[in-house]
Parts: structure tokens; sequence; C-alpha cells
């Protein structure tokens, strides 16, 4: 991770071809794009990997969760839980559906603790977004099993986990709709890019026509196409398309080189007492785009991350004091700081974000690592980073 290390002639190849055609848009055109379809063709091999019924490609990832939730009919005064880690785009998409976000804790997992949530749920809760955080899954069977349990919509948020499977089924795969993103720094990228997975054919063809203004796809002529729905514009370029299939191609290449370099560096921290692995809830399915590991308390995770960084040991995140992945620097959303009036300001349930409290997450985060595994590394790399986290994890 991310897919931009490995740009080479397949990415050109595919790009070339639209811009041989000059037919840029995903929609149309038909007699002069010489049967390039890249965006259809991603799709439909995405679909095939996960063993997906229905994908559908956005512009990104954020898009994505949008498209997702406005699917679902989730809106204006329905809770939706969230986790208090993640990127801010999950938190952000339940904000501008006009829903509330509710926090729940995570769990050792780094992702939902389905216990947590059941205690957050009230009569208000519509959904529920876990997030398979830095690659690996959330116990997405018990949280599939708690939202069955009480009618509600999983969405999951899988940005961070492509490639990654539970029991041999592919995260994204175990809700009403799965999120993905393809973005730059993404383990395979469209350069920006998203998409939704489902398995249901009515919410197929609501995802369709939202992420297009609400066209219906049913002419050959997009000018004489109806609008059942409104919608807004969610549409991925075919160049961004073309890159992500390149990309899509290759991804069991990029899983096995990631699991490869993870594997390897566990190894090579084996020795060191004070290093806690991150819960897996199946290791066979984790995507390893990062290697995450907790330290005892918070006063020597923040010292370890300095010393990593002064040893060379680049690419290491310590979350807690992260901007854009944990809950506790998330002021914009705490206080609604938007140019735009938000409906939110209006629910009594709103005011609580302000005095969010989440004393497990903050205790895990507060405590955790997480390095990101490059597709770069050459065996001696790997080998000598290594080398450096052990001396520095080993004196911890």
């Amino acid at each position: 991770m991310p897919g931009f290390e490995i740009f080479g002639d397949e990415e050109r190849r595919q790009v070339q071809d639209v811009l041989d055609t000059g037919v840029l848009f995903r929609y149309g055109f038909d007699a002069v794009r010489k049967d390039h379809w890249k965006a259809r063709t991603f799709e439909e091999e995405f679909a095939a990997r996960l063993g997906a019924t229905h994908c559908h490609l956005c512009s990104s990832g954020s898009t994505a969760l949008s498209v997702a939730l406005a699917a679902c009919g989730i809106g204006y005064g329905d809770e939706v839980v969230v986790p208090p880690f993640t990127f801010v785009a999950t938190v952000e998409a339940v904000l501008l559906a006009g829903a509330v976000p509710v926090f729940a804790e995570i769990d050792d997992t780094l992702c939902l603790d389905p216990q947590a949530v059941a205690r957050v749920l009230t009569p208000r809760t519509r959904a529920v977004i876990p997030v398979h955080m830095c690659g690996s899954m959330a116990r997405i069977d018990e949280l599939a099993e708690l939202c069955g349990r009480h009618g509600l919509v999983l969405i999951e948020d899988a940005c961070q986990a492509v490639g990654g499977t539970f029991q041999g089924r592919a995260l994204g795969t175990f809700g009403r709709m799965g999120c993905f993103s393809f973005d730059s720094v993404k383990t395979i990228t469209c350069g920006e890019g998203g998409a939704v997975v489902t398995d249901e054919a009515d919410l197929y063809r609501l995802v369709h026509q939202y992420a297009d203004h609400g066209h219906d796809h049913a002419h050959a002529d997009r000018g004489a196409e109806d609008h059942p729905i409104l919608g807004m514009n969610c549409r991925v370029s075919e160049l961004n398309a073309a890159v992500g299939l390149a990309q899509l191609r290759k991804l069991d290449g990029i899983l096995a080189s990631q699991r490869k370099a993870k594997a390897a560096l566990k190894d090579a921290l084996s020795a060191c007492p004070a290093v806690q692995w991150r819960r897996v809830p199946d290791p066979a399915g984790d995507s390893a785009t990062f290697l995450s590991f907790l330290l005892p308390d918070e006063a020597r995770a923040r010292r370890a991350a300095a010393d990593l960084a002064a040893a060379g040991v680049d690419g290491c995140f310590f979350w807690y004091d992260n901007n854009w992945h944990y809950l506790r620097r998330w002021d914009h959303f705490k206080h609604l700081r938007s140019p735009a009036r938000l409906p939110q300001t209006g629910l009594a349930t709103f005011a609580g974000l302000q005095d969010v409290q989440v004393p497990v997450s903050d205790n895990i985060v507060g405590r955790t690592i997480s390095m990101q595994i490059k597709l770069s590394w050459s065996e001696a790399d790997v080998a000598s980073r290594g080398e450096r986290m052990a001396a520095v994890l080993g004196a911890i």
C-alpha cells in the first residue's frame, strides 16, 4: 500500500485506450469509444472478485458512503452508529445525509465492539457503519447478526481493506451495502475513485440513479432518460477507471507482497515483550496494509513513535494525535463548523456530540502505533526496518 508505488505499462495502456478514443465520460458515445468501457469493466471484475452481485464505481470512497446511505433511505434525524477511529469521511457522510452519528467504543481489533454497539442503540437507530480499519476486519459476523436481530441497516466501510476477507468471504459483502476507496493512497488506486457493492437489485438501481443526477439509464439516448429520483453527480471518469482497472488486476500480487513483508516484520519483533499485536479476527483474511500494535501505556507509545522516527523508521502513525482519523481532534464535527446550515443543529439529540466520551477507545488508540506496509520495499529493506524497530521497541 499504496498502489501508486507500482504504476507501470499496464496503467499506461489502459489510459491510452481512453485517450485514443477521446471519450472520457463513462456513459454513451458508443460509436466512437471502440468498445472501451473502463468503468463498466472495472465494476464487473470487482463484483466478480468480491462475490457481489452488483458494483457501481463512484468518484471517491466518500461519495460511495453518501450514495449508500441515500440508497438505504438514511436521512434526517436517523441515528447511525459509527466508530470514533475512522477516516473523517465516514462521519461526514452521516452528517451530510442529515443523520446523527452515534459513537460506540472500539476494541483491540481497532474496529467497533459489537457489545458497545448494542449499548448505544435507541429507537432512533437506523444503521450501523463498521469500519475495517488499517486493512483488517471488524468482528463483522457478530455485527451482522446484531443488525439483523434489531432490524438495522448494515453498511460496511471497507475503504481501507480492499482485498480483505473474513472466513473466506470478502469484506464489504456482509451488509446491505459495502463501500470502498481507490484514492491515491489506497491499496489500489484510481487516483480518485470509490465503489459501492450490493446483492440487492433495487438498491443497485437506486445507487446507479442517485450517483448520476437521478438518471434512469433506461435509454440509449442520454437526453431521453427520465429522472425517477433526485440525485447528484458522483460519477467517475473513464481515465480514473482505466487506472483502477489495471491496478485491480494487480491486487493479488499487492496482497502477497504486503502479507510477506508484514509476516517478516512481526517475526523480527517477536522478542519485544512490550508489543501487543492488534487482534485480527481472521488472520488469513488480513489485507496487511498496516502493521498495528499496542504498547502498555500512552507514554510509552508516544516515546516509541518518536524513537522510531529518530531511527529512520518512517510511516508510523500515532493515531491518538492524528487530525483525520480519531474523534479527539474533530472539533469541526463537535461544533458543526460548516458553511452549510446542517439540519442536525435543530435536533435535541445532536447536542450530545460535543460531550462524547469514549474512554475505552481513548485507551486503545492512545497505545496504538500503525506502520504502513509499502510495496516498494525490498527484502533487504524489510530486514533493515525490522532490526531498527526491534532495537527501539525492545528497549521500551
